[in-house]
């Protein structure tokens, strides 16, 4: 692997900065590969846009921002309209299945639909862990980082309250995916 670049965005209040946190030390403390992390959001945060950027590689970073996403995940219709909608040939695009009704079709790169918000709230009845099963999907798809090596990374930085939760939540959007997903 050389440079991967990873953009995560939604709105504020479903968890786009905590997606962003535990991928990156997933791969950087767990996997020993360099990682960068940022994040921005609207001064509103709740409703706001939200995004976090994730760069990973084997090798020095020396740019920390996402130049021309690799993975792009999408998780409202807002934030696919700015960032999906381009995306590049050869990328990759989960969209929120739920949140986001363009998508197919419409990016340059492979799309993915995740029902994330849906197994969130019959699963888990908490549409705040659509998050992590969006991220347990896109795990599961492109190989970037291992199931486990997130799960001990959300361990670390979730909410006490919520780290089972967005755990299994993993899992399932893990699982999800290897069932109705095939890889690019």
């Amino acid at each position: 692997m050389s440079r991967t670049e990873i953009r995560i965005t939604g709105f504020g209040g479903q968890g786009v900065i905590l997606a962003g946190i535990v991928l990156g030390r997933a791969v950087a403390v767990h996997e020993g590969k360099k990682a960068v992390q940022t994040q921005s959001y609207g001064a509103e945060t709740r409703g706001g846009a939200a995004r976090a950027e994730v760069v990973v590689s084997d090798e020095k970073i020396d740019f920390p921002k996402v130049i021309s996403a690799d993975i792009t995940i999408t998780m409202s219709q807002e934030s696919f309209d700015r960032y999906g909608a381009s995306t590049r040939p050869g990328s990759v695009l989960f969209v929120d299945a739920d949140l986001v009704t363009a998508g197919s079709g419409s990016s340059g790169g492979t799309v993915y639909r995740v029902p994330a918000t849906k197994i969130a709230s019959d699963e888990f009845k908490k549409t705040l862990a659509a998050n992590m099963v969006m991220l347990g999907a896109v795990a599961a798809v492109t190989k970037i980082v291992r199931l486990e090596s997130l799960k001990m990374s959300v361990r670390e930085v979730a909410p006490k309250a919520s780290r089972d939760l967005n755990a299994r939540a993993l899992e399932r959007g893990f699982e999800w995916a290897l069932a109705n997903l095939k890889k690019p």
